[in-house]
């Protein structure tokens, strides 16, 4: 079977309910609307996929008072491929979480109703078929957990080599847009000047919809430079 048949035969496949009630479980679980320390938290990727906790590096006495400097797991100071090993190693947990959870949402239906319900936005948008909604998500709020999505939908011929190109660029620009931008660039939205009057006059929401304007536009010139690539 050509991989154009084999296209038009997923499109065709029957979606039941059960499938679109997993797609919407799994878009609120990769994308963060629940990320909380309440009971709703459970519902979200970060949250249960949780951190490393935290080891003393160095204590200092300064006159009575003893204190204490924290690192992670890895420590401080490290350097070369030891350090590079450390750092893959708190990958691992989010890779393995992430391929686990599309697996359950796969086995209920939510690739295939992503498929029929979204190929017609992101394919002229992106030129990446539905099915590639879930890895898109979760790209915005871990790179880590994107990546590996990516890789099995690359698996199980979900993507092709060229829509993998495209869709690495979409995501490797501005990175995962959405945790790194509220951990570490809202708090200039807090900022004041002399006279008391905000710092930054813009909002949240226009800087993160630049950010994803930018990611757009990066894959679609991907797509054009492989167009061209292709003559």
């Amino acid at each position: 079977m050509s991989e154009n048949n084999a296209t038009s035969a997923a499109e065709d496949k029957k979606v039941g309910i059960g499938a679109y009630i997993s797609l919407i479980f799994a878009i609120i679980f990769f994308s963060g609307v629940c990320a909380s320390a309440e009971w709703w938290g459970v519902f979200d990727f970060t949250t249960l996929n949780g951190s490393f906790g935290r080891m003393v590096s160095s204590v200092t006495e300064n006159n009575d008072t003893i204190q204490t400097t924290l690192s992670n797991f890895r420590g401080t100071g490290g350097s070369g491929a030891i350090d590079g090993f450390m750092f893959a190693l708190t990958l691992v947990p989010t890779v393995m979480f992430a391929l686990a959870m599309i697996t359950i949402f796969e086995h209920y239906g939510a690739l295939d109703a992503a498929r029929k319900l979204l190929t017609p936005i992101l394919h002229p948008l992106l030129g990446v078929p539905g099915s590639a909604t879930l890895a898109l998500i979760a790209s915005l709020q871990s790179t880590d957990g994107g990546a590996a999505l990516t890789r099995q939908l690359k698996d199980a011929g979900e993507l092709t080599e060229r829509e993998v190109k495209i869709f690495a660029t979409f995501q490797m620009t501005a990175d995962a847009c959405i945790t790194n931008f509220f951990s570490s660039g809202a708090i200039l939205f807090t900022l004041t000047t002399a006279t008391g009057e905000i710092a930054v006059p813009i909002s949240l929401g226009l800087c993160l919809g630049v950010l994803f304007i930018g990611k757009v536009a990066a894959a679609n010139i991907m797509r054009l430079m492989l167009i061209r690539a292709a003559k």
